[in-house]
């Protein structure tokens, strides 16, 4: 906000409110008690939504993997949390009996499509098709039933592998381990991209919507800052906190951010349109309205009430009683406003027949 010295130094000031009598103050007087000034401008007020909030995953690139079979673990091939792993890798051997007989089943099936002639090739072109589906069903991937079917030797183990690239941010097993359809052995995280979450006041909730920029600062990377997107505003509010959350995506290149950080974020609103802005030092509450002291050609300082609008950081809007071009008092106001309101008082009090009050301590007569 723009600032000015003040009216010319020999010009005298005053304040006052509703009923309260002018109180002159020199220039000097002004200076000594930290008296500034700014011009009331209109504009777009510069809104941005300050919290804070910590990076998770992205709930969209999650995995979870879990047999469709029981049987038992021969090998890992991902033996701690955190390993990375790419789609299709293989993560453990699973032995199971139901295995076997499956793919038993499928050699026997492609015995019978290679001898089988007239309408018994077409059975069994079926029965080959409907072995291959069960072994898919149960994560056997292609690669591995077309081995079977082309060496004709049954494979004690079947690999279970990878469903996406990412790191493994849960292991629920070791060799050896029985496991099954409720087991769940990795969970997987992709995370080239993640989501900040944060809490926004209710108040200020209305000026969040999805699309939004979000500038976000990390403790473990001070003076660099990270861009994202709002992409969800969560539909209910916290009874306890009155915050409502929101969510920020943002791309995750060489996995700088990691879940669990703690993050702060400044997210800007759509700009409004243009209204009278004044620092929000300048405007005194009364508790039954708002004033400021505005700079007149004399150089008074003249106390008027105002209608005030949206306040974010350091600036308010007025809505009515102040013009684009008029200064007004931006500091110390408070000291302005109690020397108008001594004025009036004063004003309002019996004197002596000399006009001055009596002194101290002594009984007026």
């Amino acid at each position: 906000m723009p600032s000015a010295s003040g009216p010319p130094s020999d010009a005298a000031m005053m304040a006052g409110t509703g009923d309260a009598q002018p109180v002159r103050l020199s220039a000097e007087g002004a200076r000594r008690i930290g008296i500034t000034f700014a011009m009331a401008e209109e504009r777009a007020l510069a809104r941005a939504i300050a919290t804070v909030g910590r990076v998770t995953y992205d709930e969209t690139r999650l995995s979870t993997v879990t047999p469709k079979i029981e049987g038992w673990v021969e090998r890992l091939y991902v033996d701690f949390t955190g390993a990375s792993v790419r789609s299709g890798a293989p993560l453990l051997e699973l032995y199971s009996p139901r295995l076997v007989a499956a793919q038993e089943e499928l050699i026997l099936a492609r015995k019978l499509v290679d001898n089988a002639q007239g309408r018994a090739s077409g059975n069994a072109q079926d029965l080959l098709s409907s072995a291959r589906r069960r072994l898919a069903y149960w994560d056997v991937a292609d690669d591995e039933i077309q081995a079977i079917e082309d060496s004709g030797q049954v494979r004690r183990t079947i690999t279970l592998r990878a469903p996406s690239s990412g790191t493994v941010i849960e292991k629920n097993v070791v060799e050896g381990d029985r496991v099954g359809p409720d087991t769940d052995l990795f969970r997987i995280a992709d995370l080239g991209r993640v989501w900040v979450e944060a809490d926004v006041y209710e108040k200020d909730l209305s000026l969040v919507e999805e699309g939004l920029e979000a500038i976000i600062d990390l403790e473990a990377y001070p003076g660099r800052a990270f861009i994202g997107t709002v992409s969800y505003v969560y539909p209910t509010v916290s009874m306890a906190a009155r915050t409502g959350s929101v969510r920020v995506e943002l791309a995750n290149p060489g996995l700088t951010l990691k879940p669990g950080m703690y993050a702060n974020l400044r997210i800007g609103a759509p700009p409004r349109e243009p209204r009278i802005i004044v620092p929000r030092s300048a405007v005194l509450a009364t508790g039954t309205r708002s004033i400021v002291f505005v700079v007149d050609a004399g150089g008074t300082l003249v106390p008027r009430g105002v209608a005030t609008g949206l306040a974010f950081g350091d600036e308010i809007e007025v809505l009515r009683g102040l013009e684009a071009g008029e200064y007004v008092v931006s500091s110390a106001s408070f000291l302005i406003d109690a020397e108008s309101n001594l004025g009036s008082s004063m004003e309002n009090m019996d004197v002596d027949t000399d006009g001055g009050m009596p002194p101290s301590g002594e009984p007026n007569g």
